[in-house]
């Protein structure tokens, strides 16, 4: 219960945060949109960029990202084809990155530091940057489909720098270079920035609290994949490797079952904005699925992580 209160306590800033972006974006009018390139093209690549460098990097850590990223395509496709069944507004498109990412930064990290500690919270770090990488490719690629070519959507995806920033940084790391040492209060910083505008582009993106779910249909399906087919997965990968593979231990497993808790992605907002695809319905999702989050995530952690 101790840990509940702790994490019940420990996520009200967020709320506050959204709260403050939809003040911004309703009587300020500030655009959620030039934050949205702001983030997409600058903060989330420093983000990745620092966390991969400051990670302990071997060819077990290297997997974990690929494992991740396996799973947001594996949740992610199946709820893309049922909503293209089920919805007649456009907002398939974004389904892979409701169901198939999280809030794995502005809300993870912070849960991943009580629970963990500083030492598991690098391996949760390089878990989430799997989420991270399905965002700025696959997800990137299917929002697009719904308004653009699949040329098109190719060439937007390579002009991403996230996957450039991963690369780079794997590279530095493996050889040996680390972030000169004036430089760390400027990454610091940008991780900050990285929680709060996130954060904020979602109240940005609600115009008005009025039919916040927006498609019934679209929000229950989300709410499924995220909250229910992504937890279920997780725990099956949990079950199979510690009982028949060995390749992990508890730390990993429990990493990876935190990354799939997290309530929808603030970057699914991002997107949704800069490509102009539904991106009210994904605000209104969002929001609601961090509402949710409150009370969800410290339940499943006392459930199955304390």
């Amino acid at each position: 219960m101790a840990v509940v209160l702790s994490l019940f306590v420990k996520l009200l800033p967020l709320y506050i945060t959204v709260l403050l972006g939809w003040i911004a974006g309703r009587y300020l009018e500030a655009s959620g949109r030039h934050i949205a390139g702001i983030m997409l093209y600058i903060v989330t690549p420093s983000v990745i960029f620092s966390g991969v460098m400051a990670a302990p990097l071997t060819p077990e850590v290297l997997l974990m990202p690929a494992i991740v990223f396996a799973f947001c395509v594996l949740v992610s496709l199946p709820h893309m084809a049922l909503g293209r069944r089920l919805l007649n507004d456009g907002s398939a498109n974004i389904m892979p990155l409701a169901v198939g990412t999280g809030n794995t930064g502005y809300f993870g990290i912070p849960v991943a530091l009580l629970l963990f500690g500083e030492e598991g919270v690098a391996l949760y770090i390089v878990c989430m940057l799997g989420t991270t990488l399905f965002e700025n490719s696959v997800g990137y690629y299917l929002a697009g489909r719904g308004r653009y070519s699949a040329r098109d959507c190719l060439v937007r995806v390579v002009r991403l720098p996230a996957i450039y920033a991963f690369a780079l940084g794997v590279l530095l790391n493996l050889s040996g270079v680390a972030i000169p040492d004036v430089f760390v209060p400027l990454f610091d910083n940008l991780r900050g920035a990285y929680s709060i505008l996130g954060m904020m582009i979602v109240g940005m993106s609600i115009l008005n609290f009025r039919g916040l779910m927006g498609n019934v249909r679209f929000t229950g399906l989300a709410f499924f994949g995220k909250f229910v087919v992504w937890p279920l997965a997780a725990l099956a990968f949990w079950f199979v490797d510690s009982h028949w593979l060995g390749f992990y231990d508890d730390a990993v497993y429990r990493a990876i079952f935190l990354v799939s808790i997290t309530p929808m992605a603030a970057n699914t907002v991002v997107i949704a904005t800069l490509l102009d695809a539904s991106p009210r319905q994904a605000a209104g999702t969002t929001l609601l699925s961090t509402l949710f989050a409150l009370i969800y995530i410290p339940v499943m952690v006392a459930i199955f992580l304390s």
